[in-house]
Order: C-alpha cells, then sequence, then structure tokens
C-alpha cells in the first residue's frame, strides 16, 4: 500500500543538539506510528531510561545518542578542575553504557569521546574541553549521515527494477541521524526516481519495530510496501515475491556472524533454502573485530511483559508463564550473501574482506 501521510520520515530528525548546547532533543519512537511527538533531555537518568526503552533505537542513533549524551551530562558539573571533570566523565561513561548491553555503537561513540577527552586534557581548559567534545558529537552525528547514503549507494547497486526487497525490524532514518542502513538503498532509489519497488516490512515482534515504524517510513515515502507477520516471511518467499533481503545489525563479530533483531536468523536461514541474496548493511563502526565469533556477543534480555501485556487491551498470556524474551539473535556468517559498509562491500571470508576495506 502506498502512503496517506502528508509528511516523510525523512523530515523527521531522529536525534538533535538543542539550540541552547545543553539538551539533546529526540523523536519519542515508542509512540510512532500515531503520535510524533520529541522529547528534551539533560539529565543522565532520562538519557538512559531513553536508550533502554527504545525512545531512541537503532545501532547509529544509539550512538549519536550517546555521543551528545555523555557532552551534555559531563558539561553541567561546574568545575575548573580536570581531574576531577574526568573522574565525572568517567562515572557517567559507565553509567550511559549500561543501557544496551549489545549495541556496539554505544560503546563506540562513548569510547570516541573518551578518546578525545584523554588526548587533550593536559592542552585544554575544562570550558575548552566542554566544547571540543561538543563539537566531536556533531562530528559523530554527520559522519553518520554520510555513511548511511554510502551504504545506501552500494546497496542500491544490488537492486534491479521491479525488486521486492524483504527486511526485519527496522533500519532505516529512524534507526539513524538520517536515510538508514537497510532501507538506504531504497532512498537511493527513489532519489534516482525509480517507483517500482516493493518492500516486505516484517511486524518484528514483540515490539513491532517492522510494523510501527519500517511501514511507516516506507509508506510515508510512497514506496510500495505490505506488511506480514513474522512467520509469513517463508511463504512470501516461495511464492517469488522476495528478490533480496536487507537487514540492519547491532554488532558483527570479525568472522561476520552478527546480531540483530530476534529473528533475524530465521529470515536468514529462509533466504538461504530459497537461494535468495541476504545482505547484512553494517556501518564499520557496528563491526568489532575483537569478538572472533558471534558466540562472544552478549545478548540482551528484556522484560517478559514486552511479550505478555504490551500492545493487548488484556493480557493475553496466563499469569505466572515462563517468558524468554531475548532482543537479539545472531546469525551464522555462511548464511550470509554480503555485508555492506560505507567502505564496500563484504565477502566471505569476512576477516580478511575487512581488512581489505580499512576496518581493524
Amino acid at each position: 500500500m502506498k502512503g496517506a501521510f502528508s509528511m516523510n520520515a525523512l523530515e523527521l530528525n531522529t536525534v538533535v543538539l538543542s539550540d541552547n548546547k545543553k539538551e539533546m532533543i529526540i523523536l519519542d519512537q515508542t509512540l510512532l506510528p500515531n503520535t510524533i511527538k520529541y522529547l528534551t533531555l539533560s539529565k543522565a537518568k532520562d538519557i538512559w531510561e531513553a536508550i533502554y526503552m527504545l525512545r531512541v533505537r537503532g545501532a547509529p542513533a544509539i550512538g549519536v545518542a550517546a555521543a551528545y549524551g555523555i557532552y551534555i551530562v559531563s558539561s553541567q558539573l561546574e568545575t575548573e578542575n580536570m581531574d576531577e571533570f574526568c573522574e565525572n566523565f568517567k562515572r557517567q561513561k559507565s553509567y550511559l553504557a549500561s543501557s544496551r548491553p549489545t549495541a556496539v555503537n554505544l560503546f563506540w561513540a562513548l569510547n570516541r569521546m573518551e578518546k578525545v577527552l584523554n588526548e587533550n586534557r593536559e592542552e585544554l581548559t575544562v570550558n575548552q574541553m566542554k566544547e571540543r567534545l561538543r563539537q566531536e558529537a556533531d562530528a559523530i552525528r554527520q559522519e553518520d549521515i554520510a555513511i548511511s547514503r554510502n551504504i545506501g549507494k552500494f546497496g542500491f547497486k544490488l537492486l534491479k527494477h521491479g525488486d521486492g526487497i524483504l527486511t526485519h525490524c527496522n533500519a532505516g532514518t529512524l534507526a539513524t541521524a538520517k536515510y538508514g542502513t537497510a532501507l538506504a538503498p531504497v532512498y537511493i532509489a527513489l532519489e534516482k526516481g525509480w517507483n517500482d519497488l516493493h518492500v516486505f516490512c516484517d511486524e518484528t515482534r514483540p515490539l513491532l519495530q517492522g510494523a510501527r515504524l519500517t511501514a511507516f517510513e516506507m509508506q510515508t515515502a510512497g514506496v510500495d510496501t505490505t506488511l506480514i507477520c513474522d512467520d509469513m516471511a517463508s511463504i512470501t518467499m516461495k511464492r517469488g515475491k522476495v528478490n533480496i533481503v536487507f537487514v540492519g545489525c547491532d554488532r558483527v563479530a570479525s568472522n561476520g556472524d552478527f546480531a540483530n533483531k530476534i529473528g533475524t536468523s530465521g529470515v536468514a536461514i529462509l533466504a538461504k533454502y530459497y537461494n535468495i541474496p541476504f545482505y547484512v548493511c553494517a556501518p564499520s563502526s557496528t563491526i568489532d573485530m575483537s569478538l572472533k565469533s558471534g558466540d562472544e556477543i552478549v545478548i540482551e534480555e528484556r522484560p517478559a511483559e514486552e511479550v505478555t501485556e504490551m500492545w493487548y487491551k488484556k493480557r493475553m498470556a496466563p499469569k505466572g508463564i515462563k517468558v524468554c524474551n531475548p532482543a537479539f539473535d545472531v546469525t551464522n556468517h555462511e548464511l550470509i550473501t554480503g555485508i555492506i559498509t560505507e567502505k564496500g562491500i563484504a565477502h566471505a571470508p569476512f576477516s580478511e574482506a575487512f581488512k581489505r576495506l580499512g576496518i581493524t
């Protein structure tokens, strides 16, 4: 179904710094698609909660939020003592890092900000350091836009007119500063006047990021879009509707194993069976070369209520029932056709391909 919305999701800012440079403004994605509401955050506990509760979500967007977040909360300390400022920075960094254990961009952004702190602490005053941290956070956001666009350009080259694209969860503009990763090739295609692509959105239980966010994005962009339940992916592929699969990711190991929203590995298995190309769209910042395989990726466990009660007028499972609710699963590298980064497309063996692309 093509969109009936008067706006385009690309017009929405997921994470920005306020004009006064003291607050972060995020789009509350838990309210989409019915309500577009922005939250202004300045307290560490509110920023932590926004990341944990998925008000801001998607690995790249979390990285931008973390960069702005650590700048904002560390800058609130009124001191001229650099040692005191640095100690406070590290405390705040540890606190924010505890919000989402699987999202490598969270740690990547916080570590990058800390590197700026360590490299300049002997030369700058505290006030100068605060400004330098703001500049770095702004740079992370601007780089994310360029990275997503480059991923889109590489992914676009894999498309043919009339292709059916299946995607899982949401890795579009709402998951990044702009464009997205898995949906970036579609946005590039639209810029080039392609109006004949068809996107199939897995609803993505239990938090319905595909139904609430990806379907919203694609519909507002005017893309021919069909929403399917997660367990309908197989029959959709069997009917010949899907020509290619694009998914995002939250962390990639050096061998190409990757973590993405729960259910992604099942999609990869189906694509392999039906001989459909399966591509992972991954900024190089999500590739963790310190991990030998996906077995080392920590998987976040979410509250049981997300499965038993959320989205329902009444509880839909018996009280006391045991619930397993991992937020992510790990897809084996053998199921992947390629990993699309902003530097190029990596093919197996992935550890060697990453090095050729300059990812270390």
